[in-house]
């Protein structure tokens, strides 16, 4: 079984002689991501690191106050209901406006509309932004 020690040098923690630990933002970020996943709590990934959970309570307020990156969450693709209909449109006249078609995106309550010309990449992106790949 390895050690303490061994355990957090594997995962990029520099421990010194004396045991001081210095550990990099990604891996702060990480361990702070830890403490988001559903049913996790701050005390037990705390003992998980050997950390004092009021040390890893700083590092989630640093990434509260955006100064600690997260990385992105691991989610498995999720697809949502799509509907698909036909529209009845005028015919075409001189004074008619010209038909646009509009995409909108609902994430919980935020909701984004956009151009239907809008690329499928960048609407993917916008979605992962909102937080509605997670």
């Amino acid at each position: 079984m390895e050690s303490t020690r061994e355990f957090l040098t594997r995962l990029g923690v520099e421990v010194s002689q004396t045991g001081h630990r210095r550990w990099p933002d990604r891996v702060k970020a990480r361990i702070v991501a830890e403490t988001l996943a559903p049913g996790a709590t701050v005390n037990d990934v705390a003992r998980k690191y050997d950390l004092r959970p009021n040390h890893l309570s700083a590092w989630r307020r640093m990434a509260k106050d955006g100064d600690l990156v997260l990385p992105a969450p691991e989610a498995e693709a999720e697809f949502a209901p799509l509907v698909v209909f036909d529209v009845e449109t005028p015919p075409p006249t001189e004074a008619a406006e010209p038909v646009t078609s509009e995409i909108e995106i609902m994430v919980g309550a935020v909701a984004v509309r956009l151009d239907g010309a809008t690329p499928a990449g960048r609407i993917a992106e916008i979605v992962h932004a909102l937080g509605g790949g997670a």
